[in-house]
């Protein structure tokens, strides 16, 4: 960061809306944002409690819920308060800088970590009788510390290019949270060199997950296509059909931001939507209510709490 910059505070222009929709756009995502923190919740205590769910896949899957719990935690607050009140449109320029950290930190970090739950399903459905021996306990810490190493540098680079530029006037975000392109577009200096760098850097990181999990499924449709019982086919599809609703649900908003040339800003804010407040919330939905064992596992909890209620 620059000691020239003499903007202290970013106005953020929220959602696109009419005026006489900021109350009920107010309560239809406050809604969505307290199903989101509480169905991700539920999952990391379903997971935690049952012995049945520690697996590799579940280990995988209680990182995913923390990150969109977090994921949403970062963006919608803010957003909320946009709608509602026009001092809640301020953000400071720290405060800036740390939502976009921190928006890019967990958002990269669930990039990777879609990456490597496709590879997880790779090995559990290409070598079931060695997946045990393979997805050890200390290979998934391993692969979950990375996904979040490599996710905070990913940030700090997108972070330092992005506010080593000097801001003197105009403060107005087109956005309804800080994000780098729209925050460019304030600098009072040429930006070109680092939107070329921050596409290349936000390119590579998605294109080549992206491709490795693509890369993961074409591998897993041959091995499911060899297995000779339907029934076993259908058992070994179930277990990917969660995971590739979320990733296409995850990579195809970013890919439209991010990766097109041009932009359009009102466009960029609507899309932005499914994957900062739709698809943080697409997780408890689609692995609870497609997922027999963690069904199962919620029916007993509810089971012994009103069994103890009862008493």
């Amino acid at each position: 960061m620059t000691n020239r910059s003499v903007v202290t505070t970013f106005i953020l222009s929220g959602l696109p809306h009419s005026p006489e929709l900021g109350t009920l756009l107010f309560g239809i995502f406050l809604v969505i944002y307290v199903l989101t923190v509480v169905g991700n919740l539920l999952i990391l205590m379903v997971i935690t409690v049952d012995p049945h769910l520690h697996t590799p896949m579940y280990y995988f899957l209680r990182n995913l819920s923390f990150i969109d719990m977090w994921f949403s935690t970062v963006t919608v607050p803010k957003m909320l308060m946009t709608l509602v009140s026009p001092e809640g449109s301020t953000i400071s320029f720290p405060s800036c800088v740390a939502q976009l950290y921190s928006f890019h930190f967990l958002g990269s970090t669930e990039c990777f970590l879609y990456t490597v739950m496709s590879y997880d399903r790779f090995l559990a459905i290409s070598y079931p009788l060695r997946y045990a021996s393979m997805m050890s306990g200390r290979t998934c810490v391993l692969l979950a510390t990375t996904t979040w190493l490599s996710g905070s540098l990913h940030s700090a680079v997108q972070t330092t290019l992005t506010f080593r530029l000097p801001f003197c006037g105009p403060n107005q975000i087109q956005h309804y949270f800080c994000d780098a392109p729209p925050i460019l577009k304030l600098a009072c200096a040429d930006t070109s060199a680092n939107e070329l760098v921050i596409f290349v850097n936000i390119g590579v990181v998605a294109s080549g997950c992206f491709l490795l999990i693509v890369l993961s499924y074409v591998s897993i449709v041959h091995s499911i296509l060899k297995i000779r019982t339907s029934e076993g086919r259908w058992r070994a599809f179930q277990t990917c059909a969660s995971h590739c609703t979320v990733v296409l649900c995850f990579f195809g908003p970013g890919v439209f931001i991010y990766l097109r040339p041009g932009s359009k800003e009102a466009m960029d804010r609507i899309v932005a939507v499914f994957y900062t407040v739709m698809t943080p919330l697409l997780n408890p939905v689609v692995y609870t209510l497609r997922n027999k064992e963690v069904k199962k596992v919620l029916l007993t909890l509810k089971d012994k709490v009103g069994h103890s209620q009862s008493k």
